[in-house]
Parts: structure tokens; C-alpha cells; sequence
């Protein structure tokens, strides 16, 4: 069975409430349908239900049981916007201007509606920027307890099953920070491993990749990287964790008994951190559209409850996905 497929059906045995508030897009519609027919979560709709119900038409596909809250007419939206007036007082916002932000900026008001209880995760970014998906997530939402830094990261099911966990991977962050440094680095090491864990329900083995195996080359982008590996050993020395790590190093056998004898990790990673953004970004792509993968993100982790990126590239089926996993993180989340 294949990863997603698997992942589906742990989100069908127990069925949590995603809001997608990008009812204007026609893969959302799209991608509802589908997870309403398949039973992996129930659906919940920000906007206008004649406007719906006509994209719904014009698609041929049946959204009767989506639920579709209206900002302009909830009984909820008083609730909603003297909660985000209390959390945003002291940076500024008045009453009047949360009302307005609410009814304006329907992520805003899908992150309230998670914050407040009436929704167990969202999924958004098909048309819009992650910063845009994230910065309500962050002023709302916030970090879970015990989490530094949240960060982004895509599942990655590629089709040489030899490779990583039967063909799957954590790639981070290939979403969110632009050039962590060596603490934040470790950070994201250690979420991933934790996301890797809950997702995959496998042992995750960390590579922090570079351009340099062990000191084969010199450099300050090489010294971050060491330094990362560093920190996250001493950090969270349960942790199954080596680098810095060349890709090839990091996943054939072969190529680490050459570069990385006696390496744990070396040749069998299955959970990838990326120096930085560009490496992330441009790694999970080429793995994706040259390689074949399948790739579900980007999934945000660390934060208090599941809000989780798309890639504006991304088709209904990649939606589907990301809602079945929005779902599997809200059922691990303890209040």
C-alpha cells in the first residue's frame, strides 16, 4: 500500500474537521469531493454558499455535505472577533479592525476557527504564499510547548523503494527558513524526526546534508552544518543523527563506505535537513518532477495545532493528501 493510502486510512478511523478557506479555488472544491466520498475527513468550507454550490455545479462534483461557514453571517464571528481582538491588543489591533480582518482574510478567519475549537487543523497555499498562510498561524495558533522554531517540511514518496523508509522521506525545510542557523538547524532536525515518526511510523535516521562529506571540503556553509549535527547530538541524544553528510553519502550504501565508514546514518537516511531554504526548495522538486516522487507539502510542524501549507503547483489529488495528513496530526494532538 502506498504511503498516502496508508495515511488515509488512519485518518478514516477518526475523523477530524479540516477548514479549507480557499473556497475561490476550483482544486479545493475538487479535492473536498473527493475526501467527503472517501470518508478521510469532514470538510468545512469559508465562503459564500450560492458561489459554492456553483463552482459545485459547473465542476459536476457533490459538495452537500461540506459544511460552509459564512463570515458575514456565523453567530460565531462576535466570538471569533473579540477572541483575536484579546490576543492582538497589545500589538495594536482594535476591535473594529479584528472584525475587519476577519471578514477580509478568510485564513485569519480559518485559523480562528481552530484556535476556537470548531476546527481540528486547516489547509491553505494554493493561492497564496506560505507567508501569508503562516503569518496568521504563528500570531494565533503559536507554538506548541517545548517547540523553538517551527519550520516546513514534504513528505516525499519517491519510487526506488530501496531508498529511505520503503521509498519514503522527510525533506527540511524546504518551505519556510531561509538560512537557519546551527541551533534553529538542530531544531528542525529534531521536529522532522518527531514528524517522521508520528507520519511514517518509522525509525527516522537524520543526515544533515551539505556539499562536503566529514571534512572533505572547507567553508563556512560546511562549519554550520557541523555545528548543527553538533548541537542536535548533544541536544536530543536519542536522536539517530549524523552530518555533515553529501546526499549520495547520505543514501547509498556503496558511496558512504567510501566517504563515511563507520557512519550509522551514512547510506541509510530516511529524514534529509537542508543547510538552507534554496537547497530544500530546489531538492524536493527536482526529486519530484525528475524523479517521479510524490510530494505532499509543504506541512508545517511546531506549531500548537495543524495548519498545513500547499504548493501553489499543486493539483486536487496533492490537497487530498495534505488534508488526510492535516487530519493524522490532529489526531496526535494531547490538549
Amino acid at each position: 500500500m502506498a504511503f498516502i493510502d496508508q495515511i488515509k486510512e488512519r485518518a478514516k478511523q477518526d475523523i477530524k474537521r479540516i477548514v479549507m478557506p480557499e473556497t475561490n479555488d476550483r482544486r479545493t472544491l475538487m479535492a473536498a469531493a473527493k475526501v467527503i466520498n472517501e470518508g478521510i475527513a469532514d470538510i468545512i468550507f469559508v465562503g459564500k454558499e450560492e458561489k459554492i454550490m456553483e463552482g459545485a455545479h459547473w465542476l459536476d462534483i457533490d459538495l452537500n455535505k461540506v459544511t460552509i461557514v459564512d463570515p458575514e453571517t456565523t453567530d460565531k464571528f462576535d466570538a471569533y472577533a473579540e477572541k483575536l481582538y484579546e490576543l492582538r491588543k497589545a500589538k495594536g489591533m482594535t476591535l473594529e479592525a479584528a472584525k475587519e480582518r476577519l471578514h477580509d482574510d478568510w485564513l485569519m478567519f480559518g485559523v480562528m476557527m481552530v484556535k476556537m475549537g470548531d476546527a481540528d487543523g486547516m489547509v491553505a497555499g494554493a493561492c497564496h504564499a506560505t507567508a501569508d498562510v503562516l503569518r496568521p498561524s504563528l500570531q494565533i495558533l503559536r507554538t506548541a510547548p517545548g517547540v523553538e522554531i517551527v519550520s516546513g517540511f514534504f513528505i516525499l514518496d519517491v519510487p526506488n523503494k530501496s531508498y529511505g523508509a520503503d521509498g519514503t522521506f522527510i525533506f527540511a525545510d524546504c518551505g519556510l527558513n531561509q538560512d537557519p542557523n546551527p541551533e534553529e538547524l538542530a531544531c528542525i532536525a529534531n521536529s522532522s524526526a518527531r514528524s517522521f515518526t508520528n507520519l511514517v511510523g518509522q525509525k527516522p535516521v537524520i543526515a544533515m546534508l551539505s556539499h562536503s562529506t566529514k571534512g572533505s571540503a572547507k567553508h563556512p556553509l560546511v562549519d554550520k552544518v557541523v555545528e548543527a549535527t553538533r548541537i542536535a547530538k548533544e541536544k536530543y541524544p536519542s536522536l539517530l543523527i549524523d552530518g555533515e553528510l553529501q546526499t549520495d553519502a547520505a543514501l547509498v550504501e556503496s558511496v558512504a563506505r567510501a566517504k563515511a565508514p563507520g557512519s550509522e546514518v551514512a547510506g541509510h537516511a530516511n529524514v534529509l535537513i537542508f543547510p538552507n531554504l534554496d537547497c530544500g526548495n530546489i531538492g524536493y522538486k527536482l526529486v519530484e518532477r525528475l524523479g517521479g516522487a510524490d510530494a505532499f507539502g509543504p506541512m508545517l510542524q511546531g506549531l500548537a495545532r495543524p495548519v498545513n501549507d500547499l504548493s501553489r503547483g499543486c493539483d486536487a489529488e496533492d490537497i487530498v493528501g495534505v488534508v488526510a495528513l492535516t487530519a493524522v496530526q490532529a489526531q496526535l494532538i494531547i490538549d
